[in-house]
């Protein structure tokens, strides 16, 4: 019977000893790892037995408990394992900090926790970039709100101050009179595309521009953009260049696509010096069409690269636009135009300003 004993005592010490040495073994393993004990203990007992010739029903009962406790021992130390790494695991997603940072427990944990514990890891990490996102859109939405309704105040209050010279008589010679009614035009239609920006700005964000794609010419997308811009150009003096000899066909909703381009070369125009150029370039890559505005503005600081496309960014200290100056809506529309079309945009220094670039999959 000592034998038996000390045969059970080494096969628990065999199954603790295993689990110890790879602590990140499958819970399915170290469920095996208890059977296992207790069918060798037992079925040990009962070959020796044998090989004793003994026939004694209390010998066997001995070697049936010998087994049993040798597999009890072993479960004992499994499941102090499991709960110890449960309470582990538990612990650090209590211990998550405002900011969202989850630390794995220092513990080896079983396979089955281990996983669980690098999907809670990777799930946090989706919350706070999600959370850092939203604080970002709640950021820009005030800084809209700010930088909007200071543009809107400034047009209104000299509106209404060339309304009340005109209501009260003060400005009635016949030239006055022509001039402020066409600068209250001209602050009117500012007034109104901004509004439009500020809508379709809204529609992006919500996901609710929808796009009518249909096959179309590149160069024609470029050439209705030009149409539109080539008046602000010629009262700047600034000349604009037309690079696009390809007939390119893609698919996308042609109207979108020349509201995002006119943004980007008005954009180019606006901070082009007079007797400067700028550049329109149309061609395919691949399987990619590509549309480049490059301008003469300088160059762009790095530090303001990465926030060109953000909402209300003009790069500029003073808030006040300029004649033609916008809400600095522009290229955030465009930038929401071009990846609804499953695109991409980007903007990099090149002498002696910066090139935009757009990229759209070509038609199949």
């Amino acid at each position: 019977m000592i034998i038996l004993l000390w045969m059970a005592v080494a096969l628990v010490g065999v199954g603790v000893g295993v689990m110890a040495l790879r602590r990140s073994l499958s819970i399915g393993v170290m469920v095996a790892v208890v059977a296992l004990v207790t069918l060798s203990s037992t079925l040990a007992g009962v070959v020796a037995a044998m090989l004793a010739m003994i026939n004694d029903d209390k010998v066997v009962f001995v070697v049936l408990s010998i087994g049993g406790f040798a597999g009890l021992g072993v479960a004992v130390v499994v499941g102090r394992r499991i709960v110890t790494a449960s309470r582990g695991l538990v612990a650090a997603v209590e211990a998550v900090p405002p900011t969202g940072e989850f630390t794995p427990p220092e513990r080896r944990l079983p396979r089955e926790l281990e996983t669980i514990s690098d999907a809670l890891e990777q799930a946090h990490e989706r919350l706070r970039r999600a959370r850092e996102r939203e604080r970002a859109l709640e950021s820009a939405r005030r800084d809209l709100v700010a930088w909007v309704s200071h543009d809107l105040r400034t047009p209104l209050a000299g509106m209404r101050a060339m309304a009340e010279a005109l209501e009260d008589g003060v400005a009635d010679d016949p030239d006055t009179v022509k001039r402020y009614h066409t600068q209250i035009r001209l602050e009117v239609d500012r007034l109104s595309g901004m509004v439009d920006d500020l809508f379709e700005l809204s529609r992006i964000h919500a996901g609710a521009l929808r796009l009518s794609p249909h096959r179309v010419g590149l160069a024609d997308v470029v050439a209705d953009a030009l149409a539109v811009v080539e008046p602000l150009a010629r009262s700047k003096g600034v000349s604009l260049r037309v690079d696009a000899a390809e007939v390119i066909p893609m698919e996308a909703d042609a109207g979108a696509l020349v509201r995002a381009l006119r943004n980007l070369v008005v954009n180019g125009v606006r901070h082009t010096p007079p007797d400067g150029e700028v550049v329109i370039e149309a061609r395919s890559e691949g399987r990619l069409a590509v549309l480049g505005v490059k301008d003469a503005c300088g160059g762009i600081p790095l530090d303001d690269l990465p926030r060109v496309f953000d909402v209300a960014f003009r790069g500029e200290a003073a808030r006040t636009p300029g004649p033609d100056g916008g809400a600095g809506l522009g290229l955030a529309i465009a930038r929401g135009i071009v990846e609804a079309h499953q695109g991409a945009i980007e903007v990099v220094n090149e002498p002696p300003g910066c090139r935009f670039e757009i990229r759209l999959p070509l038609a199949p």
